[in-house]
This record gives structure tokens, C-alpha cells and sequence, in this order.
């Protein structure tokens, strides 16, 4: 493979992790795993979600190596396999935060104007 070709193939690959990423769910499942291994069970009650939904999400995450798992009896713990997943949500969001305040600025700074008019 030459180096455009691997470069398109970064592309997709990086394209379909975001849209594996593009849940609000998933990210706050990372969120939750940032802080350190989870049990599925701690995952479901932290999040007020069905067990079902959390395993389909973390089995998604699972298959594109986002998460890893470790067995402990009956009890299956997941971890994030690259640190880098979880810096790279964190400024995403600080960025989606910036992106809010910045409109709400906006907002406010236009409703004045329009009551000015009336």
C-alpha cells in the first residue's frame, strides 16, 4: 500500500471510530471509564440504562478497540485500551462547551436588540 492510499485508509478508519463515538451514551460510558475499570453492573446503575443496552454499547466499543475487558469469575470489568480516547472526548467536549457559551453569548447579546425594536 503506497502512502495515499494509507492515508485514505486513516481517514475511514478515523471517520468510523467517530461515528462509533457519535452516541451520547458511548461517551458518557467513557466518561465513566476514564475514572478507572467498571463492571458491567456498575456501568448499568451509574447510568439508569437496561443491562441489554449498556452490553450492546460496550460490545460495540469493544469490537473497535476502544474498551478492553478482564474477567473476574462471572463478572466481566471494562477499562478504555488507549488513554488517548479519553483526552481526546475531553476536549471535544471542552470544545462543544466553548461552542454553548459562545452561542448563548450570542443569544443574549441578540434578544436585547430585538426587544429594542418592538
Amino acid at each position: 500500500m503506497n502512502r495515499a492510499e494509507l492515508r485514505k485508509e486513516a481517514y475511514k478508519l478515523h471517520a468510523r471510530v467517530c461515528s462509533i463515538m457519535a452516541n451520547p451514551k458511548r461517551l458518557e460510558m467513557i466518561e465513566l471509564l476514564s475514572g478507572g475499570e467498571k463492571s458491567v453492573e456498575e456501568l448499568t446503575q451509574r447510568m439508569n440504562i437496561p443491562k441489554a443496552n449498556v452490553s450492546q454499547h460496550l460490545a460495540l466499543l469493544r469490537h473497535h478497540n476502544i474498551v478492553v475487558t478482564r474477567k473476574e469469575g462471572l463478572r466481566v470489568f471494562y477499562k478504555i485500551a488507549n488513554s488517548k480516547v479519553t483526552q481526546a472526548c475531553r476536549l471535544m467536549r471542552e470544545v462543544t462547551l466553548e461552542q454553548l457559551s459562545v452561542g448563548k453569548q450570542t443569544i443574549q447579546a441578540v434578544r436585547p436588540a430585538r426587544n429594542a425594536r418592538r
